[in-house]
Order: structure tokens, then C-alpha cells, then sequence
């Protein structure tokens, strides 16, 4: 059975009924269910993609044992990596495809799960779905979830595989979703139209390009490719190569005067000298190529000499057009070497992750004007010079700032706020967010003493069955973080702080002490648990810190606290990577809120008070 292929289009459809979904990056695919022996999952060239992807057989499976599903059924759908609810990891997904290795699939299958995304129900039981109305077909698809209590949108941190596409009315709402979390783009819909197995109008899609202006390097009379590249420091950088978009007639042109002006000839590949600016779409860029590059147009009127790498790299992050930057060139580290525009650029990769945990907490930055070169300060009113979007709150006579938003976080980098810090509270939360604890050690040299302290109250909390969460503090230390569901005080939150710390300090005195005065503790790790506290903040995670090695307080997965873990492992470009490939580490923050077990622990602690 063949696909319904949407149509490209530049711009979405101004007329008509139209409803829109998200377009995720990922691998189509028609799954077909008649048995629990018969269940396939096959992509638009008809090959078989569930033995690369074992996870979703194993739902489909535990459904059918359930007798949740009434056979036959077949949906349409996307196999995705989620990075957000609108956007996902593509590269990450064509490893996964490329997987021959039966264990290494299993393997990956259990660190990072797929997503089955379905956005259509083309057969159910007796009923064959895809000449009714597109309508039609998603409510019936949407009372399928429902029933089976299965996402009705894309969410990264739900354990289920088989999660829904949503459409919206509004264009611009869903549109700045996609722009927002950089996905890949948006699929109009009419509302009436027929599933098709072919490629139509009916359905068409506006892709989330990224342009670029870049001039021509070679041409390959091969394959009819042409090479494109920029300049760093007057050195010519390859960013790829195009072949669609350009037409027929521009084609010519463009090969007679390249063939015209040849400077060197490598076999069938023609090599010029930059003269020829172009801008070219495409979707995002991975180890120093371009992907889906389409020519847009001929840039006449610029020079060769404007096409940088450092234009490259602001243009591909995609910033929000009302946050003014300046001085991208300032240097903040020399070792590692990171400018400004690389912290820019690491905020924006980051932000979908950065963000929910920032959001509506008043926020204490520590600000680097001169890099680490020169004074820092802490923020924690908004200047007057702010923009208008930039909200605040009033606390303590200070109007914090919330960073809730894309531009926020821009422009926060932008004044070189290289360190967010948060309190355990949201703006206008009365109770308690989450217990966090920070292991201190006394030096790095120490930091085994911090991975001892973490892996025994991990054994502690499991005991106890309470979901708990780590992260380097971006210095010398680790912090673990209980998130609490709502109800719990100051007052409860503290009972359970000096329980855990009078456990540590009582059975390993020698390693871990309560002492503050540093001159006391003799070389052993403290255990602040007076520093979670009203009023008190933590670094957020994700945020950068003001040290020499320009280390990020990173979420760890618990299996990586061993004696191998080193907190200088943890740089901008290693968490940007981690992320990519693996995934946030706290990403069931939320989700295990509020099926935290804290009830009975506390009632423990307030009955037994000799227990602390």
C-alpha cells in the first residue's frame, strides 16, 4: 500500500478549509495489525522498518495480550526520535536505521525509545477509513486513542510508542510551534479530502527552511551537483552542495559560466574561485553539511566577502528577529575557545530543555561582561534598558525576571548571563517544587567523595520507592533532585533534608560532614542541606558556569555515576551532543511528580521525630 504524499509548497494555502499538523522529521510508515502474529510496519518504499525498531512491536503486543485492540486496524504515521513535542532527531533515527546488530538494537530500543506518531486511520475492524473525509478520519483516530488512553499529542517524556498527531485551525499558532523548537515543518490538510495512495494537493506541506548565502565552489559534471562553501578567515569552508530548485534554464547559464571560468579540474568536478553568491533552503546542518539544500535564487548585488561562516552560523540558529545582538566575535574562553556567538548558538540548540526549567521562576543571573576575563555580577532586577517582552515579577522589591519564552533566554545570553539560578519555587507556587540536594565537596581532586554520597542516598531512595534525579553542578559537585507533588511545606521538606544528612554523616562520618565552617570539615564532603530553603536558589540545569573550563550543569543519566564519572568531561559542545544522541536525562521530571510517593515518608518522619 502506497503513502499519501503531501505537495511542497513555499507558502501555506491562503483559501480553502484547511487544518494543520506538525511535520516531523522522521521515517513514514504504514503500520498494518491483523494478528498478534501478523503486524508489519512498512515504509513508502515497502520495506520492512519494525525489526530496526523492536520497542513498538513490544506496545503492539502488550495491547493485543490486553485485548485493547480490535483487529484488523492499519494507521499512518511517522517513526520519530522526539527532541520536543514539535520537532525530533532525525540523524539520531538513521543511525538507529542503519542498526544490523540485533543486541545493539535492543540496546538502543531501551535508552532511547521511538515514537510511532499516527495522524491517520485508514482501516479499523470492518471499516475501511481512507475514502471518508479527512475529518472523518481523525475523529474516529482520536476516539482510537482516546480509548486505549494513549497520547493525543507528541510527548517526549510519556512511555507510550504509539502517540497522535494533533491539527489545529490556527496556521500561526502551529507554525510558531514549529519555528520555535525548530521542526521541520507543517502539513495543510483539506478538511474533506480523501486519503490518497499517491502524492497530492490535498495535502501540502510548508517546510521550516533555513536559508543561507554562500557562493559557488565547483560544479560536477557527473551528477549535475553544485558545490557551495564560505569563507572563515579567508579560507574557503565546504557547507555542502545543491541540485534541486535551480531550473532548467538558470541551470545552463550557471554551468556555461562555471565551465567558462575553471580554475582547476579534479576528474568530472570543475573548481572556481568565489564570484557566485547564491541563497540556498535548507533543513538543518550536521557534521559541516547541509541537508535537503534547495537553490532559492541568485544573490547579485552581495560579495563573495559576505558570505562568512560566522553569518552562516547566526542565519542556521535561527534567533528570534526582536533580540538585537552585538559583538558575536567577543571572546568568553580561551580554552576552550567559545565566543559569544557559541554560547548564543548553545542557548538556542538547548532551549527546548532549558526553558521548562526556568520557566516562571524568578531568576538570579550571574552575568561575565568581559568573558571570564574580567568582573562578574549578579542580576537580579531588570534593567531599565530591557525590552518589552522581557516579563518580571514583583519579590522582595526586586522585579525578577522570568525567562519563559525563546527571546527571553536570547537575550539574556546576549548580555552575557552565563549562569541561571533558580529557586525551588515557581512565581506564586505556596508549597515546595522539588528537594535538592548538594553534595560539596571540598576540592575536584574530592569529587569521588560526591559520586559515594550520591549512589548511597540513591539507595535510599529507592528503598523508599521515591523517583530522584542527578546532575553535575557544573564546579566540583553533584546535586540530586526529588520533584515533589504539590502540598508539601518548608517545614516537611526540611524534616526530610536533615533525615537523609544525619543518615550520611551517622553512617560514613569519616566521608561526609553537616559542618559549614570549611576550616571543620577536614577534607570531607558537606552535605548542605540548609541550603534548600526559601529564598535560596540552585543552578539551573543546562547552565553554564563561570569557571576556566566552561563546564554545564548537566542531567545524568544514574547509570553514569561510577568512580569513571569526571565533571570536566561536561563542556558545551559534549552536552550538546549527549543531548542529541540521547536524549535530556530528566525529561520524566514532570511526569513522576506527582506519582512521587513523599505522602508516606513524611507521615513516617512526623511520627517517628527521633528518625532525624
Amino acid at each position: 500500500m502506497r503513502p499519501m504524499i503531501p505537495t511542497l509548497h513555499l507558502d501555506p494555502p491562503g483559501n480553502g478549509d484547511w487544518l494543520f499538523e506538525v511535520k516531523y522529521d522522521g521515517f513514514r510508515g504504514i503500520l498494518n495489525i491483523q494478528s498478534k502474529d501478523s503486524i508489519s510496519l512498512k515504509s513508502r518504499n515497502g520495506n520492512e522498518l519494525l525489526p530496526f525498531f523492536p520497542e513498538i512491536k513490544e506496545q503492539i503486543l502488550t495491547m493485543i495480550n490486553d485485548h485493547k485492540v480490535q483487529l484488523p486496524i492499519k494507521l499512518d504515521g511517522e517513526i520519530v526520535l522526539l527532541r520536543s513535542p514539535n520537532s525530533c532527531e532525525f540523524f539520531e533515527l538513521q543511525r538507529r536505521g542503519r542498526m544490523k546488530n540485533q543486541k545493539r538494537i535492543e540496546e538502543a530500543s531501551k535508552i532511547r525509545p521511538v515514537k510511532f506518531l499516527v495522524f491517520d486511520l485508514l482501516h479499523s475492524e470492518k471499516k475501511i477509513w481512507a475514502d471518508e473525509p479527512y475529518m472523518k478520519r481523525k475523529e474516529e483516530l482520536q476516539k482510537f486513542f482516546t480509548a486505549f488512553d494513549l497520547p493525543l499529542e507528541p510527548t517526549p517524556n510519556h512511555p507510550s510508542c504509539l502517540q497522535m498527531i494533533p491539527n489545529h485551525k490556527d496556521w500561526n499558532k502551529v507554525w510558531g510551534y514549529v519555528v520555535n523548537e525548530e521542526g521541520e515543518g507543517v502539513v495543510a490538510k483539506a478538511r474533506k479530502s480523501k486519503w490518497e495512495g499517491k502524492r497530492s494537493t490535498s495535502w501540502i506541506k510548508i517546510k521550516n527552511w533555513k536559508r543561507c548565502l554562500c557562493f559557488i565552489t565547483a560544479f560536477d559534471s557527473n551528477n549535475d551537483y553544485f558545490h557551495i562553501g564560505v569563507y572563515q578567515d579567508q579560507q574557503v569552508v565546504s557547507i555542502g552542495l545543491f541540485h534541486f530548485g535551480i531550473s532548467p534554464k538558470e541551470k545552463k547559464i550557471l554551468k556555461e559560466i562555471i565551465l567558462k571560468n575553471t580554475i582547476n579540474q579534479e576528474g568530472s568536478l570543475h573548481i572556481v574561485n568565489p564570484g557566485i553568491c547564491v541563497e540556498v533552503f535548507y533543513l538543518n546542518f550536521h557534521d559541516g553539511q547541509i541537508r535537503e539544500p534547495h537553490f532559492h535564487q541568485f544573490m547579485l548585488s552581495s560579495l563573495p566577502e559576505e558570505c562568512t561562516l560566522e553569518q552562516f552560523l547566526l542565519d542556521e540558529a535561527s534567533l528570534p528577529v526582536n533580540v538585537e545582538l552585538t559583538s558575536l566575535d567577543k571572546e568568553l574562553w580561551k580554552k576552550p575557545f567559545i565566543q559569544k556567538l557559541d554560547y548564543i548558538r548553545f542557548l538556542r540548540k538547548m532551549s527546548v530543555v532549558i526553558l521548562p526549567f526556568l520557566k516562571n521562576r524568578p531568576l538570579t543571573c550571574i552575568r561575565y561582561p568581559h568573558g571570564i576575563f574580567g568582573d562578574s555580577f549578579f542580576q537580579k532586577n531588570r534593567p531599565e534598558y530591557a525590552p518589552s517582552f522581557i516579563q518580571t515579577v514583583p519579590l522582595d522589591q526586586i522585579n525578577y525576571i522570568l525567562c519563559n519564552d525563546l527571546s527571553s533566554l536570547i537575550w539574556l545570553g546576549n548580555q552575557l548571563a552565563l549562569e541561571f539560578h533558580i529557586p525551588y519555587q515557581k512565581w506564586n507556587q505556596v508549597d515546595v517544587n522539588e528537594i535538592v540536594f548538594d553534595l560539596d565537596p571540598p576540592n575536584r581532586d574530592s569529587f569521588p567523595l560526591a559520586i559515594k554520597a550520591a549512589r548511597v542516598m540513591k539507595e535510599v531512595f529507592d528503598s523508599l520507592d521515591l523517583h530522584s534525579f542527578i546532575k553535575t553542578s557544573g564546579n566540583k559537585g553533584l546535586q540530586i533532585y526529588l520533584p515533589l507533588p504539590s502540598g508539601y511545606s518548608w517545614e516537611d521538606t526540611s524534616l526530610f533534608t536533615e533525615f537523609i544528612a544525619d543518615y550520611l554523616v551517622s553512617n560514613f562520618p569519616e566521608h561526609f560532614t553537616i559542618e559549614r565552617l570549611k576550616k571543620n570539615r577536614h577534607g570531607r564532603l558537606y552535605v548542605d542541606y540548609i541550603q534548600h530553603a526559601e529564598g535560596k536558589t540552585i543552578i539551573a540545569p543546562y547552565s553554564l558556569r563561570g569557571n576556566d573550563h566552561a563546564l554545564v550543569a548537566t542531567p545524568l543519566w544514574w547509570s553514569e555515576v561510577t568512580e569513571d564519572l569526571n565533571p570536566e568531561n561536561f563542556t558545551m559542545d559534549v552536552v550538546l551532543k549527549r543531548f542529541q544522541k540521547f536524549g535530556c536525562p530528566f525529561s520524566q521530571y514532570d511526569r513522576v511528580k506527582e506519582i512521587q510517593p513523599f505522602k508516606e515518608v513524611i507521615q513516617f518522619l512526623k511520627k517517628h521525630p527521633e528518625a532525624h
